[in-house]
């Protein structure tokens, strides 16, 4: 990591450094600009630290539970578990997201990126104080000026309800749900977006009794109504109950627990009684003590910094530009659109034509089991923006590699009628989020059923269902009745 030198002026100033600032510090850096970041905890952010990485190496290890099972179960492998090593498990985890962030932070002094340490409040368009605990060589409050940019990438942070405040034992959000203290017999899960999905799951798969509750009539609702049905199937069979269009009336602490009254979608009352409760209910732009009147900045009615050019992502405040959480939709609040918004911000910055987000064409993944995947849009979404479309739905197991995974599920193409340009790409089943890029570039370059078709899939593979979709729909499908 560069030292901090004590430089007060830089050409960059980007505030906070997780995924949207650290990716706009190292490639205003590649480009010759002077950057200072200012991050107040690690390097890496929610993602790498509380959220995406950690989460995903836990999903990994309940992924190998659950193929010790169907080992067991329909292979006539004889394995069992005989138990689950909770400090074994979470230390592998620390150690991946240990050296992802001396990889960041590697690479920050490689740029020759300038790390201040510290909580930062904007002071004007283009100054900051930051304040820090300090020491004799670096002071404990700094003034910085940017002579170019300020960013802004602070992130965002667990919305909680009223009355359940997180203990990080008995009610936890998705910040700590995993470094709560060992494996829960039971868990109640309040929210079944992503988040949510991937949490029951887990959780389930490391034998514990779980509840998803979604206040909304499907879980995943942002999704496509195909890919709601078949990840609420596939999540029902592994024996989670699942509660869509339920709500939470009140929940009361016990020594060890939650006990909590549901009314269900039919109306009837429901007490649950769990170990843990998991608030999963959305994420909240992190703004306050930020200072951004100081700088003539406003925030919607929902918190969130909406820039003045989406193409620059650049705020009504000329040079000051937003990254990132801190963004309102179309922005998806996904690490990887995070990436590609600090891309398009230093390049702006650094006086090159940088296209801009294309956020159709930014895959979303729910890495539960199953698994989904898609891009682009859903069937309703299409057709309530008056398009005519025409639609193909192809089961995974339609194909051998499918049957051999055994988990069910399903590849969605949606495409303007007449073999028009293919609209959106969507995917349940095991290992779908490793199937997402092809589909990616489809939605993104605008392709046609016809232009996919003419490209051969490997056989035998899951792929295969999304290459005979896009034959059936050019007219030219082998298995589809």
């Amino acid at each position: 990591m560069t030292i901090d030198t004590g430089i007060n002026t830089s050409d960059v100033i980007v505030i906070g450094g997780g995924t949207g600032g650290y990716s706009t510090a190292l490639r205003a850096a590649g480009l010759g600009l002077d950057v200072t970041l200012v991050e107040r905890d690690k390097v890496g952010g929610t993602c790498l630290h509380r959220g995406c990485i950690p989460s995903k190496a836990m999903l990994h290890a309940a992924e190998l539970v659950d193929g010790i099972a169907e080992a067991r179960e329909r292979w006539g492998v004889k394995a069992t578990v005989d138990s689950v090593d909770w400090g074994a498990l979470v230390a592998t985890r620390d150690d991946i997201v240990a050296r992802n962030h001396k990889g960041i932070e590697a690479h920050l002094a490689h740029a020759g990126v300038r790390v201040v340490r510290g909580s930062a409040r904007l002071t004007g368009a283009r100054t900051v104080r930051v304040e820090s605990a300090g020491t004799e060589s670096a002071p404990g409050v700094r003034d910085l000026t940017a002579r170019r940019a300020l960013v802004l990438a602070t992130g965002s942070r667990p919305r909680t309800l009223p009355g359940l405040d997180p203990d990080g034992r008995r009610v936890v959000t998705s910040d700590d749900a995993l470094f709560a203290p060992g494996l829960p017999a039971s868990v109640l899960v309040l929210g079944g977006g992503a988040i949510g999905a991937e949490y029951a799951s887990f959780h389930r798969s490391m034998g514990a009794e779980v509840t998803l509750v979604e206040a909304a009539d499907r879980i995943v609702p942002l999704e496509d109504a195909d890919v709601s049905r078949h990840l609420t199937r596939g999540l029902k069979k592994r024996g989670i109950d699942v509660q869509a269009g339920a709500r939470l009336l009140d929940a009361e602490l016990l020594e060890n627990g939650v006990r909590a009254r549901v009314r269900t979608a039919r109306g009837e009352i429901r007490t649950v009684t769990a170990e843990r409760l998991l608030v999963a209910v959305g994420r909240a732009p992190v703004t306050e003590d930020l200072g951004l009147d100081a700088a003539g900045l406003t925030t919607d009615e929902r918190g969130f910094v909406v820039p003045e050019d989406w193409g620059r992502l650049e705020t009504a405040v000329p040079g000051v530009h937003v990254v990132g959480d801190l963004l309102p939709p179309p922005s998806l609040g996904l690490a990887h659109a995070s990436f590609a918004e600090g891309l398009l911000v230093a390049e702006t910055v650094a006086g090159l034509e940088s296209p801009p987000v294309d956020y159709a064409a930014v895959p979303r993944v729910t890495y539960s089991s199953p698994q989904t995947a898609s891009v682009g849009l859903s069937e309703a979404e299409a057709r309530a923006r008056g398009q005519e479309v025409d639609v193909d739905t192809m089961p995974l197991t339609a194909v051998a590699k499918g049957m051999v995974h055994g988990q069910g599920g399903m590849v969605k193409v949606v495409a303007q009628a007449g073999g028009g340009q293919v609209l959106g790409v969507h995917l349940v089943g095991p290992n779908v989020s490793e199937m997402i890029a092809e589909s990616q570039l489809i939605v993104g370059w605008d392709a046609e059923p016809s232009d996919v078709a003419r490209h051969v899939h490997a056989h035998p593979t899951l792929s295969e269902v999304v290459g005979e979709v896009f034959l059936t729909l050019a007219g030219r499908g082998l298995h589809q009745q």
